[in-house]
């Protein structure tokens, strides 16, 4: 890879890290009572999401729908076969079990996800729209209908939300 694909990668992770903290920030600053530097913040994480964007088309790396899941699937599986089993096993030797639930927790949606894409890969021609619900504590995501509970993190099936 040349310096420029690799400079273009690692602007487009920043891109999208800051997007996702300055999002986190904007919702502390609103349960704080600061609705203008909530406002703030989420104009920067949309400015930011521009920059990730304008990067992800520099590297041409959006692709057709079906490569596009292709792509998500072997990404998912890679997260929860080879990343997060290393990353659970060390926070659990640390003793540090926030992280090693945030782990825990994104390792099994994980696996969700890959499978909800191989699916969409399988029906990709059906065009069939169904309605599709994340929890809000761990991102256990499901289609059609929303469990009692979060099969995951056991979270209150009413808190999940409906994604448009």
């Amino acid at each position: 890879m040349d310096k420029t694909t690799k400079d273009l990668w690692d602007a487009f992770a920043g891109e999208s890290q800051a997007n996702r903290k300055y999002l986190a920030f904007a919702a502390k600053a609103d349960q704080e009572g600061y609705p203008q530097v909530a406002r703030l913040f989420r104009a920067a994480a949309e400015a930011e999401t521009i920059h990730a964007h304008n990067h992800l088309r520099a590297l041409k790396a959006v692709k057709s729908t079906k490569e596009n899941l292709l792509e998500a699937v072997h990404g998912e599986t890679h997260e929860f076969k080879e990343m997060y089993p290393g990353m659970i096993a060390a926070a659990k030797a640390a003793g540090n079990k926030e992280a090693q639930r945030s782990f825990e927790f994104a390792n099994e949606v994980e696996k969700v996800h890959a499978a909800l894409y191989e699916k969409a890969l399988a029906t990709l021609e059906e065009k069939k729209l169904v309605d599709i619900y994340v929890c809000p504590v761990c991102g256990y995501t499901c289609e059609e209908t929303v469990p009692d509970n979060c099969p995951v993190c056991n979270a209150k099936g009413k808190t999940f939300k409906k994604i448009d």
